[in-house]
């Protein structure tokens, strides 16, 4: 039975002020962030930018960003029926919306 989640995502460019945008995605059990955000990508705006590279079996950390404020990967982190805010991570240069720069890995996931 499908759910709905709703995904308030920070958008905008380097050196513009950001706003936040609300999608409501569709997802069953088990669903990741990256499954909404690619959802959101192919059936609602085409534009919204973020990095993966799923390749790697999640060593890449490339789809890390900040999930209700916690540093976490879209591929593992689960879609939830809720508001779930979604955001770049911080501590890297924005390209746009979630897609940040990438550099060497010192990054840490948030312990819960």
């Amino acid at each position: 039975m499908s759910q709905s989640a709703i995904l308030r995502i920070q958008r905008g460019h380097p050196g513009e002020p950001s706003f936040e945008q609300d999608f409501e995605v569709l997802f069953d059990s088990g669903q990741s962030l990256l499954d909404g955000l690619r959802q959101i990508r192919a059936r609602h705006d085409p534009t919204l930018a973020f990095r993966y590279s799923c390749i790697n079996a999640n060593a890449c950390k490339e789809c890390m960003m900040k999930l209700d404020g916690k540093t976490v990967y879209a591929c593992t982190a689960r879609l939830e029926s809720r508001v779930m805010l979604v955001a770049p991570l911080p501590n890297k240069t924005l390209v746009r919306d979630l897609l940040t720069a990438v550099s060497p890995g010192d990054e840490v996931l948030d312990a819960d």
